[in-house]
This record gives C-alpha cells, structure tokens and sequence, in this order.
C-alpha cells in the first residue's frame, strides 16, 4: 500500500520512484482519490528534481494506460500504423499535407492532433475551417475512414490518457508546465495511447518554438526518443527550424488553402516541401515502407506528383463529414475576411530574423487562435504570402497579405508585423532540419 505524501516526500528528497509508485499515483489522478494540492506537489518536486528515464518511461505508461489504448493490430491493417507530432509552431501546416502523402505510400495515419495552444496553431482548428468536417467521430467512422482512406486527422477524446488532462491543468496554474519529464510524459501518453507501431516526432527550434534554444530541443527530443522507444513504440525525431513562419500562410483557412495548393502542385512553399520531405522519409522508414531516406523521398515525391495525396486528403475530409469535392472546390467552401491587403515594411533592406512567436500571437489576436478557452475562432484571419528570411523587401514586395475583419485590426496586425520582421543587410541562413535523434544516438 502507497501513500500519497511519501510518493512526494521521496522524491522531494532526490530519491527515484519506483514503477509501482508511479502507477499508483496515476491511478489516484485518474479516479479522482488524489487531491489538487497532492497533484500540484507531485509536479512541483518533479519540477525541480527532475526525473530518470527509468521515472519517464514509467510516468509516461502510466499515463498511457490510464484510459483506452487504441488495438489496431486487431483490425488486420495491410500496411504499418505511423504518425507524426510536432512540438507547436507557427504556418506548420505539415500534418495535414503529410498525413495524406504517406498514406498514398502505403502506410496507415490515425492521426490525434490538437487544437492551438499559445503562440501556436492547431491542427484541428484548420480542419473546421472546412464546413461539415467531423473532428470527434465516433470510434468505428474513425476506424472505417484510416482503413478505407490510410489517414484520419481528428481530435483526442476523453478516454485516451485522462489522467494527462487533470495533471495538465494542475501544471497550467502552477508553473510546472516547462519541465521534460513532464513535456515528454504529457506528449507521448496521448499518441502512443493511440496504438502506434512507430513515430516521428518534429520538435521545433527558434523564435517560434516553446524551447528556442537548440540545447532545449534537443534535450527534449533525447527524452522522447528515449521514453518512447522504452514504452514500446520505434520513435524518431527531428529537430526543424521555428526561426521563421514554416509555411507561407498563418491562420486557420489560409493554411487549409495552402496544404489543398501543395498536395495540388498549384504551390508549394521549398521550406515545408523540404520539412515534409525529412519527416514523411522518416515515417516510411519506420514503417519499413522503404529501403532508406533517398527511396523514401522519391516515393513521397511521386505520391504529390501523381495526385494520389490530394486524393487522400479529399477523401478523408468527406470520410469525415465534409464536402466531397472539397480539393477542386476550396476557395468557394473556406471562409473569406472582407480585407486582404499588402503590409509593407518601413525601410527596404533584407529580412534578416522574425519573431515568430509575435506574428503567432498576432493571428490570435485577430481571432485566429484562442486567448481563454471558451473563445470562439475566427478561421478566416490571418497573414499569406510570407516574406521569408534572407528575402528583400521593398516598396513592391510586401512582408505578408494581411487577411482582417476590419480596417483596426488591419492596422494592428500590420504594426505587429513590422515590429516582429527585422530589416538590415546581411543574413545567416539556418537549415530547415538540423538532426535526426534516433535510439541509438542517446
């Protein structure tokens, strides 16, 4: 029998808890016998005592196992279950073009995304900018639309991994969020709770990542390769640059028309084709769906030319309730702002650094994203036709169209634009992707 107070007292004094400990307070999480305050010191000793990997590992199958664990290897798949999860950005629209392009190879993505949480955009929150699409399916369309289609993006229920819900929100109010035994458990319990046999993590760096730093995101994806691959699950990851918006569009439906544009081949921004790329030849890899990176490639690359991607993804937005003819139809299905209007930068010169964590919080402040948790979302605000780095701009190459409601939020956002895109004269470029982590490199 475990108490609660000794499971804190040992670990407030540096000591390592035990599986059993583990399990056990998890379990409390989840029917509710542990208290908030209980809670709150658990992630207040963790947070400043840190936690082995052996504690990871553990926390993380604990947390996992205290909902429903999603058995695919019952439904008789003829291909691998993969998926890919990126640590939040800014114009990352990658899950949404590259569920499908895998798919097209072979391999099957029940993906469980999420909405936008901070400075950072969320999947689902593009996919409801498409009239009818169905984020909360019930289990057998949810089933029904990955087999027959080979992707499905939708939204995490109450049953998988609830004690990462009431953890989390104890963490949100007491400042234990930016911990990475805690990250690391809180990430993986929900995807691996969806019964994956491998997965690709995209842990971001830059201006626009929750860890800026490169020693940061490397630590953290050290820690979820490790645990991940400790719990039974092949995982690698990949650290992507977050120095700049990854796309050229930001905000819910301009993304959406983006990602339908890319799969197409009517545009595809070289920055996202080549993240894309990087994580999808990954994810084919581990899925044994190629013979190594430079095949995988040229199959991904084919997927998109030969328009079996686009068809995927049109067939999984009317799997899930939306239009059928949705990629030949977007623009007159997606949502329009009334202005959509060029902002320009005050000087001419190159765009040497973004803070793309600004212009993130700058689409939430047009209503694209959520500042309290009962917002209403406004999907079609935001910025397209990114400048990128390294570009000059000038009296006839704006910084971004800005997509407004009315002529005041316009001139916000274009003052947090400029405020956030720095003009000078010389640029060091930085890579789209700097390093593969994979089990072997910890």
């Amino acid at each position: 029998m475990y108490l609660p107070q000794e499971i804190i007292r040992r670990k407030r004094d540096g000591g390592v808890l035990t599986s059993g400990e583990i399990n056990f307070f998890i379990q409390g999480i989840t029917n509710n016998s542990i208290s908030e305050g209980q809670i709150a010191a658990f992630a207040m000793v963790i947070f400043f005592n840190e936690m082995t990997m052996s504690e990871r590992i553990a926390l993380t199958c604990a947390m996992r196992d205290s909902g429903m664990v999603i058995d695919w290897c019952q439904q008789d798949f003829p291909g691998p279950i993969v998926d890919k999860h990126s640590t939040g950005g800014v114009g990352d629209l990658t899950s949404l073009v590259l569920g499908p392009m895998v798919s097209a190879c072979g391999g099957f993505v029940p993906m469980i995304s999420g909405r936008g949480l901070g400075h950072t955009g969320g999947t689902l929150d593009k996919l409801e900018s498409i009239p009818g699409y169905n984020i909360m399916p019930c289990n057998a369309v949810f089933t029904d639309v990955t087999r027959q289609v080979g992707v499905a993006i939708i939204g995490q229920t109450g049953n998988l991994a609830p004690a990462d819900k009431r953890l989390y929100a104890t963490r949100d109010i007491t400042a234990t969020v930016d911990n990475i035994s805690l990250i690391t458990a809180s990430i993986l319990s929900k995807k691996l709770a969806a019964g994956l046999e491998s997965l690709v993590m995209d842990v971001k760096v830059g201006s626009g990542a929750f860890m800026s730093s490169y020693d940061e995101s490397e630590h953290l994806a050290k820690s979820i390769v490790g645990v991940a691959n400790g719990a039974g699950t092949k995982t690698t990851a990949i650290l992507t640059d977050m120095n700049q918006v990854l796309a050229s569009s930001a905000g819910n439906a301009l993304e959406v028309k983006e990602a339908v544009q890319f799969l197409t081949g009517e545009y595809q921004n070289p920055r996202l084709l080549e993240v894309t790329l990087a994580l999808g030849a990954e994810m084919l890899v581990l899925g044994r769906l190629a013979d190594n990176s430079e095949h995988a490639r040229f199959k991904l690359t084919d997927a998109l030319n030969n328009g079996k991607a686009a068809e995927c993804f049109g067939r999984m937005v009317a799997g899930l309730g939306g239009p059928v003819d949705f990629v030949g139809n977007y623009d007159s299905y997606l949502e329009k702002s009334p202005i959509a209007e060029p902002v320009f930068a005050e000087q001419d010169g190159v765009v040497t650094a973004m803070d793309t964590r600004a212009i993130g919080m700058a689409v939430v402040a047009m209503g694209g994203g959520r500042q309290f948790a009962t917002d209403s979302i406004d999907y079609s605000v935001g910025f397209d036709h990114f400048i990128r780095l390294g570009e000059r701009a000038s009296s006839t190459k704006p910084l971004a169209i800005i997509h407004a409601r009315n002529e005041e939020q316009w001139k916000d956002a274009a003052a947090s634009l400029q405020n956030a895109i720095v003009i000078g004269n010389r640029y060091s470029p930085t890579p789209e992707v700097y390093r593969q982590i994979r089990v072997e490199d910890i």
